[in-house]
């Protein structure tokens, strides 16, 4: 049985949407309707950046900004757009230097003091996620932010503060590291814990932790972003998640506001180490997927022995919209993954929604039998 610590390559490029980013067009059909300011622009990128396939992404960029200009936009809403596509870009080059390393976004209250057992639990997890590998994001501010920050040591974490009318300050580990980034909006800091996340972990928290468990929830249900570990960390003497999953059984699920399978994407666990475990199991022998055309393929760290693949068929037919899923390599319209092109694959034609049922089908790859590797 493969253990946790298998080779975890990771590639350069991360697309959080499983694919979708990867599929859109790379030369963008943007005109600023004056053929030669078109070619100017492409002209301008180019001495930028010598790769003529960003090239032309960057010129579609500087002609979307012209002609956002020409819409006689507010200046409100050019502040804006300006000041979010700057966060955006700086969080990106950030968090460029650490993609080889597998992360985990943590969320709870600013205000848990240190006294408290979630505080201590939080402080724990940080800690034992870095001892696996992993890397952490925090909000950077105090509570189970800070604890998590603390736990996990400065060279490991990440600060994704916010600024605040009542100003948030970021906590002592990781004030004035290059990691910490301060943004404006709550959308563009979103889009960074999501975007760069291979699992969320969340404490107990108030109205910041419940939108950010929503937001990835929902994102996940909806296949806008990845299938990834969403634990629920509750501490002893503290059922503060195992309230909440009983008002979402009762109200949610109980009124048919959602489905069973919506369940299977979050789990609640009640110590840290089981919590870290979830994580690691999560990753044991499933790496990623991404969307190919009308196909999916899933990315495995071993390959997977015959009778193991014939069983998933069996056990998820329900899940193929045509066809069998079949263990393969990579499709060449992977190649832009590099590092992980070597990796063995599942292929099959899924049908989309029912993400849940995906869940369960990464869970059965994770306890699959695999072929062993050759000494």
């Amino acid at each position: 049985m493969p253990d946790s610590r298998l080779p975890d390559p990771q590639p350069q490029e991360k697309d959080f949407t499983a694919g979708g980013i990867f599929d859109l067009a790379e030369r963008p059909r943007n005109t600023t309707g004056d053929r030669a300011l078109d070619d100017r622009l492409k002209e301008i990128a180019g001495h930028w950046v010598k790769d003529p396939r960003k090239r032309d992404l960057i010129a579609g960029m500087l002609m979307t900004s012209l002609k956002i200009g020409r819409d006689n936009a507010g200046m409100g809403d050019l502040k804006m757009l300006h000041r979010a596509l700057r966060e955006m870009r700086y969080a990106n080059k950030v968090f460029q230097d650490y993609r080889h390393c597998r992360k985990v976004s943590i969320f709870g209250s600013a205000r848990t003091l240190p006294d408290n057992p979630a505080y201590q639990a939080a402080e724990r997890f940080g800690q034992r996620m870095v001892q696996e590998g992993y890397m952490v994001i925090t909000g950077a501010g105090d509570g189970i932010m800070g604890a998590a920050q603390h736990g996990a040591g400065r060279e490991k974490s990440f600060g994704l503060n916010i600024k605040l009318p009542f100003e948030q300050s970021a906590n002592d580990t990781i004030l004035g590291d290059e990691k910490l980034m301060t943004f404006n909006y709550f959308f563009t800091r979103k889009l960074s814990f999501v975007k760069e996340a291979d699992a969320f972990a969340l404490f107990p928290g108030g109205f910041g932790t419940m939108d950010e468990l929503f937001e990835g929830l929902t994102l996940v249900q909806t296949g806008k972003a990845n299938i990834l570990p969403i634990v629920l960390v509750d501490v002893p003497g503290m059922e503060y998640w195992k309230t909440f999953l009983a008002f979402v059984e009762s109200h949610l699920l109980g009124h048919g506001l959602i489905s069973p399978l919506d369940l299977t994407l979050i789990r609640r666990v009640e110590d840290v180490e089981e919590a870290v475990q979830e994580i690691l199991q999560f990753y044991r022998i499933f790496h990623s997927y991404r969307h190919v055309r009308d196909r999916v393929v899933f990315r495995l760290k071993r390959k997977l022995s015959a009778a193991a693949v014939k069983q998933l068929n069996e056990d998820f037919k329900d899940l193929l919209a045509e066809g069998q899923i079949e263990q393969g390599t990579a499709l060449p319209e992977e190649a832009n993954e590099e590092g992980i092109f070597h990796l063995p694959r599942l292929i099959a034609h899924f049908r989309r929604g029912d993400f849940g049922r995906w869940r369960q089908f990464i869970d059965a790859i994770n306890s699959s039998a695999v072929v062993l590797a050759k000494l």
